[in-house]
């Protein structure tokens, strides 16, 4: 049901008992006014004259008035008794009057009997009592007075009105129209007038969010005012927005997504297809019944660590683009960590013949962060360390305290070191440096940019120079936490052997 014709049906529903209700009001009135003035005819027709002649015959006293003619007419009493006829004001017209004793009897035989409400409500005392045969002005009624003397054998008046028509040719209307249909009409025009330019502007706003939507909740809605409609348009754009910020988070992690897969592929391929070279080469050193070469099983490793490097690393720098702030803000003890990583990367160390020591404070450094970011931004550098020293080489991963709440944490080699110029880029991803690429032509560029990345995300710094050994030294700084990290001790680590040049 549209708005409109739900207004105009309220409408309707609220101005019809409103109506009706005037209209009572209306007829209540006219009752009481036509009561007073019978009320008041039978009253001036007695103080003038009336009493004298109803006292004086009893009997035989009634009024009733002739029936009016064209120019002319009057007031009769009974025909056999012409001493009934009314002297006085003019009774209204068809209305009859009766004479009633102390006792609420007629001596007039003729009179009716009175109706059990109008005798309680005299004994009651009340100087005037109505009873009417129906609802309305135009209804037969009675209505007994009580006169001011109150004796003798016309101490009450009964005036007896048949009504305005004749309910044979006139039905009786308790209500006339233009007590409800004109109420109506008049506030249902004004509602409809009123509400058109509700209807307009709902109408408007109905449109601008199609547009809305339409446009992939592009834009904004124009609807401006302080009432329900303006609080709908901004509950509209509102949503909108939420609903367009939504998209563009699911379209960013799609991207992501997309460029996760691509990197996959391009990455793991080349590290795969050598690792699978290695394999076939083992195999056909196997079906041969030769020795196999040492060179060959260690290369291979070599490759199956990078591809586990590799994939970690793009998953975390898929987390990362993804734009996830949903850092995990838990303990961390740094020492245990250091630790991990270092045993994690020692089997690799080995095969490519280069020394990987550590150094960490006591007590262990706490701090509060990711757990599994940090540790993947340390592996990445200590790995970049390892893989590309020459053979013979050394790497020292140091922990320090710095004063006040503050901690460092060095990556430090002996190795083929970066040029100044470089140094700045190597953050960005893809990028490698020159000796790297020499080293290393199948790698991925992600380390340090995921490293950076995640030193950003806790409020560290990253600072990446040359070590005193020739080669490179990666800083992380940042702040330590107040409490130590529950649930982890730190090992005895032996001190980190310097890296011999």
């Amino acid at each position: 049901m549209k708005l409109r014709m739900r207004l105009a049906l309220m409408t309707v529903a609220v101005a019809v008992p409103v109506a009706l209700c005037m209209g009572w009001l209306h007829v209540a009135s006219q009752v009481r006014a036509l009561e007073s003035a019978l009320s008041e005819y039978a009253l001036a027709h007695m103080l003038s004259g009336g009493r004298e002649r109803c006292e004086a015959s009893p009997e035989d006293w009634s009024i009733v008035p002739p029936p009016s003619r064209p120019g002319g007419g009057g007031d009769r009493g009974p025909p056999p008794k012409p001493r009934g006829r009314p002297h006085g004001p003019r009774p209204p017209p068809g209305s009859r009057l009766y004479a009633y004793d102390t006792q609420l009897s007629a001596h007039n035989p003729s009179a009716p009997a009175l109706d059990a409400s109008l005798a309680e409500a005299m004994r009651e005392g009340k100087a005037l009592a109505s009873r009417a045969s129906a609802f309305g002005v135009d209804a037969p009624r009675e209505v007994l007075i009580r006169m001011p003397w109150g004796t003798g054998p016309c101490a009450f008046a009964l005036v007896r009105w048949p009504g305005r028509f004749n309910t044979e040719e006139r039905p009786t209307v308790p209500f006339p129209h233009e007590y409800w249909l004109i109420p109506t009409g008049i506030a249902l025009a004004g509602v409809l007038f009123a509400l058109g330019p509700v209807v307009r502007r709902l109408r408007q706003l109905t449109g601008e969010v199609r547009t809305f939507v339409r446009s992939a909740y592009q834009g904004s809605i124009t609807q401006q005012g302080n009432d329900e409609i303006s609080e709908l348009a901004r509950a509209f754009g509102d949503a909108g927005r939420e609903v367009r910020a939504q998209m563009d988070l699911k379209e960013k992690r799609e991207q992501t997504l997309r460029s996760f897969l691509e990197n996959t592929t391009h990455d793991v391929m080349i590290p795969l297809t050598v690792l699978q070279g290695h394999l076939a080469e083992l195999q056909q050193h196997a079906a041969a019944g030769t020795p196999v070469e040492t060179s060959v099983v260690a290369a291979a490793s070599q490759e199956a660590h990078y591809m586990a490097a590799l994939i970690h690393n793009l998953g975390a720098a898929a987390r990362l683009e993804a734009g996830e702030p949903s850092v995990q803000r838990v303990p961390v003890n740094l020492n245990a960590l250091v630790e991990r990583c270092v045993g994690r990367h020692r089997p690799i160390a080995r095969q490519q013949g280069v020394q990987l020591d550590y150094a960490v404070p006591d007590p262990p450094v706490s701090l509060t962060g990711d757990d599994t970011l940090i540790e993947q931004a340390v592996s990445n550098v200590i790995y970049n360390a390892v893989r590309y020293n020459a053979r013979g080489g050394h790497v020292a991963v140091v922990l320090e305290r710095e004063p006040g709440p503050a901690f460092r944490l060095r990556v430090l080699d002996d190795g083929p070191g970066i040029p100044e110029g470089e140094l700045s880029h190597l953050v960005e991803r893809r990028v490698r440096g020159d000796a790297a690429r020499t080293r290393g032509p199948g790698g991925h560029g992600l380390g340090l940019n995921i490293a950076w990345k995640v030193a950003v995300l806790h409020g560290w710094s990253l600072q990446l120079g040359r070590s005193e050994y020739g080669g490179l030294q990666v800083d992380f700084l940042g702040e330590r936490s107040s409490e130590p990290a529950p649930g982890a001790e730190r090992a005895e680590a032996p001190a980190p052997r310097p890296p011999s040049a």
